[in-house]
């Protein structure tokens, strides 16, 4: 049952399906008229993880990725993925139906926009679809005259005979001792951002989640009910959601502080303030061309911003941060554990990269708090640590020999959200690749010891990171950090740091500082730890200073460290960092896991 987790949705696309489901849509839009069609890897929330019965893009294309976009036309289609799913795509679909495209390269707009006639009508829902997703649409596809034409319901709901039900997944009060702020607090927190508008819609379930201090079980990997909110600017705010999630304490709770309402009755409660000519605040992110042209439709005004829960939910507060740290001990623990396990099992080169995922996941589970992954293990071995977000199935699942394995993973616990990811050396480690290791590790150093001034943006930090890397030649592709909730989202904005990080850091946000290195074909590095920002006081500073606490607590390994590129306060850092690994988890582990920590975390000499 666990190994089902590891199966791609293209294992079970061999046969044809693709081709035959391919046909079934272009024989539907040409019932309705069109000439093509958008498929996203979306639902109505633009959430990362999807429940089944949003998984279209997979469906349709056997592509099992957390981020893409088929066209479909009458003669050609074609997917588009980040630079994360190059290799991936290529894996999983067929070429011969779709052509796989790299966004960065080939941007879907302007790939349409060369294909179309004037004239054509491409199809869109404008349920998954943003404003501003379909406004770039919309600006391409004017210059050959091609209208853009919203389709409901959705053309491949209709063709997909055997789509999977809406979750029902029951909605859980998040604990006061865990919230560490009321909802009543909360919503004045929102309201005083509202400048003159009437009502506020959540769309973004992860702030519903925030602000109602609720959690969920509708998709996989995070904890959120799918919902939306309106939250007007006095009175209390509804949430519209099927009744059917939320029953007993929850209910009684809730229902004191808003009104719960079906789904359905959104639209027409927004075309009500239309007609009244309200001012409707709607998160430009994450809300859905439909709600926000029903509004405008019947006469009101929408204002599309940034989610104003994004930024007071990144900063978590004092009861959030202590969860954390608890979690981390605990999650802490489980993995020094498979570390300590895996040293022996690799060896007799019989593990495979989905045996290592599984034994993970069954350590943190011992603990008994575990309610889920925090996101699907990137167990990779080789040539696929090379890949950033490599994905492990059936078809590619390697045995772990002498190399390089890496492993990204994470848990979801009731008092936090983890995500960890640690490289180790199976066998002897050439100089090159300890030295790739090192500077990596250099660039997590840097971080982790960064301090600045208030008003600092990820994208200030970015550099740091990569200092190391680019001294030699070298760089990797990805960002150094993101935003990680609390109980929540893995992947949280606005805070992050990476280049297009403009987000100023507060005390209290959490990130993850994860610089990488990849050697295609080869292998991959990356050394990841989460940490909190918090203030610093330096006597004699003229300005506030902040810097970072990291509350990860593993072993790096020390095979692959070459000390001689250490300066002497990385040493000091790293010495000091695996002392309080070393200390915090003793106490709590076996005796095997102990011996094996207290070699793990020895004292490097200066």
């Amino acid at each position: 049952m666990f190994e089902a987790k590891f199966q791609s949705f293209a294992d079970a696309e061999h046969g044809g399906e693709a081709g035959v489901r391919l046909k079934a849509l272009r024989a539907r839009l040409a019932e309705l008229g069109l000439d093509g069609f958008i498929v996203p890897r979306a639902d109505e929330h633009q959430n990362e993880y999807v429940a089944p019965c949003s998984e279209r893009l997979a469906w349709l294309t056997g592509f099992s990725g957390s981020a893409g976009l088929a066209i479909v036309l009458k003669k050609e289609a074609a997917i588009f993925v980040d630079g994360r799913y190059v290799l991936q795509v290529k894996e999983e679909i067929d070429a011969k139906l779709f052509s796989p495209q790299e966004l960065a390269a080939t941007p879907p707009t302007r790939w349409l926009a060369e294909r179309v006639q004037k004239g054509a009508r491409i199809g869109y829902d404008p349920f998954v679809h943003t404003n501003r997703q379909i406004d770039a649409f919309a600006k391409a596809l004017g210059v050959k005259r091609a209208e853009l034409v919203p389709v409901q319901p959705n053309p491949v709901d209709e063709i997909w005979k055997d789509r999977p039900a809406p979750p029902l997944g029951a909605v859980r009060l998040h604990p006061a001792r865990l919230a560490g702020k009321g909802v009543a607090e909360k919503l004045a927190e929102l309201r005083r951002g509202f400048d003159g508008a009437n009502a506020l819609l959540l769309s973004d379930p992860h702030s519903i989640a925030w602000t109602f201090n609720i959690r969920g079980s509708d998709v996989a990997h995070t904890p959120i009910a799918l919902a939306f909110a309106l939250i007007p600017a006095r009175g209390a705010p509804t949430l519209y959601l099927d009744g059917r999630k939320i029953r007993g304490e929850a209910r009684e709770t809730l229902e004191k502080v808003l009104e719960i309402a079906p789904a359905h009755n959104l639209r027409r409660d927004l075309e009500a303030l239309g007609e009244k000519k309200k001012i409707v605040l709607f998160d430009q992110a994450t809300a859905p061309v439909l709600l926000v042209e029903a509004l405008r439709e019947a006469g009101g005004k929408p204002r599309l911003v940034e989610d104003p829960a994004a930024l007071p939910k990144a900063i978590k507060n004092v009861r959030e941060l202590a969860g954390m740290r608890i979690a981390h001990v605990r999650d802490g623990l489980a993995l020094t554990r498979f570390l300590a396990w895996f040293e022996k099992e690799a060896l007799e080169g019989e593990l495979t990269e989905i045996g290592a995922a599984q034994a993970l996941e069954t350590f943190r589970r011992e603990s008994g708090l575990l309610r889920d992954i925090s996101f699907p293990t990137i167990s990779a071995f080789g040539p696929h640590a090379a890949i950033p977000h490599y994905r492990v199935t059936e078809r590619s699942n390697l045995k772990i020999q002498h190399g390089v394995y890496l492993v990204d993973s994470g848990g979801q616990y009731l008092d936090g959200t983890t995500d960890v990811t640690r490289t180790v050396a199976v066998g002897y480690a050439a100089r090159p690749l300890r030295e790739h290791f090192t500077r990596v590790l250099k660039g997590h150093i840097a971080i982790a010891r960064a301090v600045f001034p208030k008003g600092v943006t990820g994208a200030q930090l970015d550099a740091m990171a990569r200092r190391p890397l680019w001294e030699a030649g070298l760089d990797f592709d990805h960002g150094v950090g993101h935003g990680v909730g609390a109980y929540l989202s893995v992947h949280e904005g606005p805070q992050r740091i990476a280049r297009m990080g403009h987000t100023p850091l507060e005390p209290g946000m959490i990130l993850s500082n994860e610089p990488g290195y990849y050697r295609a074909g080869e292998y991959g590095i990356r050394l990841e730890n989460l940490i909190i920002v918090e203030a610093r006081e330096i006597k004699g500073a003229e300005r506030d200073m902040l810097g970072f606490e990291t509350i990860t607590l593993a072993p790096f390994d020390l095979n692959l460290v070459e000390p001689a590129l250490l300066a002497p306060e990385e040493v000091d850092w790293l010495n000091a960092y695996h002392a309080r690994v070393r200390n915090t988890l003793s106490p709590l582990a076996d005796s095997e896991t102990r011996s094996w920590l207290k070699k793990a975390t020895k004292r490097l000499p200066l």
